[in-house]
Parts: structure tokens; C-alpha cells; sequence
């Protein structure tokens, strides 16, 4: 077997070695992180499972993933109903949604479960890949499969009250109510008609829809 790689390994330098001089990626070698001849190192990170070798990036192998996470594994802890290993700071304060990593990203419609990248975990549960999410910040705030507000939006409804105080409609529109359908608490209720938005009733949440018509308050007619 020795013979035979120093073989192809004197071939390989004809066209082009790769490794060190007992190894090409032309042999049938059993994978290993060293040389057995002369130990040279194919790469830090080397995973006997997975036959991954790489630069040392404080990787470790996730049996419950059957891959290899970039780490370091004391940050990170895998959810069984997530499927997928998250940040040890959500750990008990996540969403679950079943094997929610075997979904694609709803932005870039790439595989989240084997992706690099690391995945961000909306309040409604849902994935998205990190740098996707914080490309969509810049046009929207709402989950793109649920329409969930995707971060707490609480100050930003609070300048909006007082946006709303400060802009009365015009007195036609002044009694108009409308029934609307609120995106992050999934209940209904019937408001006071506003161009600048429409606050739900319940949890006061601005991230509402119309969900009919306007109406003439009954007690206003």
C-alpha cells in the first residue's frame, strides 16, 4: 500500500502535487487528518465521521445533526424539535416548530439545516439565515412566511401612537371604523379608522391588516 501511494504520489508531482509527496487525491487512501509516512498535517480540523478536513475553526461533529457545526460546541446546543443546533442564549427561549431546519430559507430559498451560515430564529419560530435576515431589516420587519413581526416592535409602536395622536383624520373619515386581522397575536378586532395604521385592540400591535370594509361608527350615525 505504501508503495503503491509513493506510485501515484511520484505521478501526482508530474501533474501537480497535492499534499505531500505519499498522497494524492487520486489514491485510494483510508482518510485520515496526518500522513503515515511522514506526518505531514492535512488540515487542523479533521472529523473521522465525516472526513472533513479544514482549518481550525473551532468545529465540532453534532451526532443529532450528522454533520459538523463551526463551534466553538460549548456556545451552541441542539433543539431535538428544532432539529438543528442554536446559540446557548436561546435555549429555553425559542419557538419550536418541528424540524424547522428542513426547511429551505424563505429569503434566499437555500438549505438552512447545512448552510455555514448561522440561523436566526424569529419570535414566531421560523428560520432564516443570518445575514439574510438582516438583509431583509432593511425593507420590512415581518416574517416572510407568517407575516409575524420579526423582532420587538414595542418602541417603535409607541412613536406610532403618538404619530397617530398628532395626525387627526379629516372629519369625513373622523368616525369611520374598519375590522381588522392582527398579524402577531391572530385576533380581531374593530378599530378607528387611520391612515398611518390601524392598532390592534389586544395586544396593541400595529402589524394589522384590513380585513374589511370602512364603516360609519353605529353610535356616531
Amino acid at each position: 500500500m505504501a508503495a503503491s501511494a509513493r506510485e501515484d504520489g511520484a505521478r501526482g508531482q508530474k501533474q501537480g502535487r497535492r499534499g505531500c509527496e505519499h498522497y494524492d487525491r487520486g489514491c485510494l487512501l483510508k482518510a485520515q487528518q496526518t500522513c503515515e509516512e511522514c506526518s505531514t498535517l492535512f488540515g487542523e480540523y479533521y472529523c473521522s465521521i465525516c472526513h472533513l478536513f479544514d482549518k481550525d475553526k473551532k468545529q465540532y461533529h453534532c451526532e443529532s445533526c450528522g454533520i459538523c457545526r463551526i463551534g466553538p460546541k460549548e456556545d451552541f446546543f441542539h433543539c431535538l424539535k428544532c432539529n438543528l443546533c442554536l446559540a446557548m442564549n436561546l435555549q429555553g427561549k425559542h419557538k419550536c416548530i418541528e424540524n424547522v431546519s428542513r426547511q429551505n430559507c424563505p429569503i434566499c430559498l437555500e438549505d438552512i439545516h447545512t448552510s455555514r451560515v448561522v440561523a436566526h430564529v424569529l419570535p414566531c419560530g421560523h428560520l432564516l439565515h443570518r445575514t439574510c435576515y438582516e438583509e431583509m431589516l432593511k425593507e420590512g420587519y415581518r416574517c416572510p412566511l407568517c407575516m409575524h413581526s420579526a423582532l420587538d416592535m414595542t418602541r417603535y409602536w409607541r412613536q406610532l401612537d403618538d404619530e397617530v395622536a398628532q395626525t387627526p383624520m379629516p372629519s369625513e373619515y373622523q368616525n369611520m371604523t374598519v375590522d381588522i386581522l392582527c398579524n402577531d397575536c391572530n385576533g380581531r378586532s374593530t378599530v378607528q379608522f387611520h391612515i398611518l395604521g390601524m392598532k390592534c385592540n389586544i395586544c396593541e400591535s400595529y402589524n394589522t391588516a384590513q380585513a374589511g370594509g370602512c364603516r360609519i361608527s353605529l353610535d356616531q350615525q
